[in-house]
């Protein structure tokens, strides 16, 4: 009968990958995968914006970004974004270099690089936990005179209840593709051998321009969406069968 239950198991494997992991090698399984998915509305998002400022000196340019990006902290505070909720997430100082010459001599050492200028730029990230403010953190920012978007990006603050009912979902097919497998086949589930699980958080994509657009005075809001975001959970089990 075991040897029996042996050819059956391999002959099981291509309807469900056959593994056997931990146990031991005589053992036939059936292993089985179920996916589960759960959708959920994000509650922050998380918008990156900065400034990026040229000029002959280094002094000049850092001035000019920290006078800016001043003015928009300043904005985003009026919107009632906590301090602590903006956070430089890059700093960058760029020296320019004087074009090359385009007909160098031949013979003549090449010259060493000049220095003409320098290019900072300063970005913050902001967590804002109110998406219907998304669009104004946004527009606030340009006003300031930020111009560069580095991204926006959905979360949730908590993310434990819907990960565990996509696993819930995830399992409970599991164990469906298991019992129809069972039944068509003859065969016996005596026990859960081996589990393993995994969760991905598909968040939705919003894109807005990597260069902050010049607002005109009157214009209208700018169209952000939150969507939902899908929360996708796997499950496979492992079961030891056996004859009915």
């Amino acid at each position: 009968m075991r040897s029996v239950l042996l050819a059956l198991a391999f002959l099981i494997a291509p309807a469900g990958a056959l593994a056997v992991d931990n146990a031991k090698p005589d053992i036939p399984l059936l292993t089985v995968s179920g996916t589960g998915a759960v959708t959920a509305p994000p509650d922050t998002a998380y918008v990156t914006v900065g400034m990026e400022t040229a000029g002959k000196s280094l002094s000049d340019a850092q001035q000019r970004n920290s006078a800016v990006m001043k003015k928009v902290i300043d904005r985003l505070q009026q919107l009632k974004i906590e301090k602590e909720r903006i956070q430089t997430s890059s700093f960058t100082v760029s020296p320019q270099y004087k074009p090359p010459v385009k007909h160098h001599p031949v013979d003549a050492p090449p010259a060493p690089p000049e220095i003409i200028g320098y290019t900072v730029s300063n970005m913050v990230t902001v967590e804002v936990r109110e998406p219907e403010k998304v669009a104004a953190v946004i527009e606030e920012a340009s006003a300031a005179g930020a111009n560069h978007f580095h991204g926006l990006q959905w979360g949730l603050r908590n993310e434990q209840q819907p990960r565990l009912n996509a696993l819930k979902l995830a399992a409970a097919k599991a164990r469906e593709k298991a019992a129809a497998l069972s039944e068509s086949l003859n065969l016996k589930l005596t026990r859960v051998m081996n589990v393993t699980e995994g969760v991905q958080f598909l968040r939705p994509a919003s894109h807005v321009g990597r260069a902050m657009m010049a607002t005109n005075g009157g214009g209208g809001d700018i169209p952000v969406s939150s969507g939902e975001m899908k929360i996708e959970a796997t499950v496979t089990l492992s079961y030891e069968i056996g004859g009915e």
